[in-house]
């Protein structure tokens, strides 16, 4: 699908800081593939992927990076995000990485568990204009095939996060 500031706009309204991450200081990427739910013709839920190089331990590899996970308030409560997510984690099973990565507010923290996502109880290092800084929201991760575990070792991602 498609997705604008537009598109944007239609779920989550005019707002100048729609996913409350602005006060992070952070420049993110883009998705490039993007998952929407309609209903009566308006865009209510989306979630968008980016498949992004990442380090953990001495190991480079590569996550799908999960982001711009939106619903529209009128509708939450009804498992639209359940929906658009496992719409987006499907695909995210043909992209190759082993694992989904995820960063939230920790409000959403429960929600995302719920959903299958577990909690990475470590730092991770984003690349910024100014060199790597730690990821000041909580980082959630998913195996993409199988039940498996977290690699152990120091996270990088290796780009601007998603």
């Amino acid at each position: 699908m498609r997705y604008t500031k537009t598109e944007q706009t239609e779920i989550l309204g005019d707002s100048a800081d729609p996913f409350s991450v602005v006060d992070t200081g952070l420049t993110w990427l883009p998705k490039e593939d993007h998952f929407g739910i309609k209903l009566s013709g308006r865009l209510v839920a989306h979630a968008g992927l980016l498949r992004l190089p990442v380090s953990i331990g001495a190991v480079e590899t590569e996550v799908v990076g999960v982001g711009g996970v939106a619903v529209a308030p009128d509708v939450r409560g009804r498992g639209l995000a359940r929906q658009v997510l496992a719409a987006a984690l499907e695909y995210a099973q043909t992209m190759g990485p082993q694992y989904g990565l995820l960063f939230c507010r920790p409000p959403l923290v429960p929600l995302y568990q719920r959903l299958g996502w577990r909690v990475l109880n470590q730092e991770v290092h984003v690349e910024q204009h100014h060199g790597p800084v730690i990821m000041p929201l909580q980082s959630m991760w998913t195996p993409l095939h199988g039940n498996e575990d977290w690699p152990a070792g120091t996270v990088r991602l290796l780009s601007f996060p998603m």
